[in-house]
């Protein structure tokens, strides 16, 4: 990762992930060896200014869509996840880890 803050290294992983793919807050987190998922969904809230950042792609470990409410419009997060082929029910992504992009296994070391 470059020398950027952390919230800058967060939206580059972001941007990192596949379309169709989600990852998690704690596997940024883990990747970036810094921080906290807390931290991550954080630096996410604030990557709507315009940083072409695909925050939708980042869910809560459990597959739910916990960052939904600080999206722009009621059900965006949503939206956007199934015009990637991914599928949602009651907030919560279906087969999980079948769409789950894990920096750590796919990016390597920092």
């Amino acid at each position: 990762m470059s020398e950027n803050s952390y919230f800058e290294d967060v939206y580059e992983v972001t941007r990192l992930v596949p379309f169709g793919r989600v990852t998690t807050y704690g596997a940024i987190a883990n990747y970036l060896t810094l921080g906290s998922a807390r931290m991550v969904g954080w630096a996410l809230n604030k990557s709507f200014t315009g940083e072409n950042v695909p925050a939708h792609r980042v869910v809560n470990r459990k597959g739910e869509l916990s960052g939904r409410n600080h999206f722009p419009a009621p059900g965006l997060m949503q939206a956007l996840l199934e015009n990637e082929g991914v599928q949602v029910e009651d907030n919560v992504i279906q087969n999980f880890k079948k769409h789950f992009w894990d920096p750590n296994e796919e990016l390597g070391d920092l």
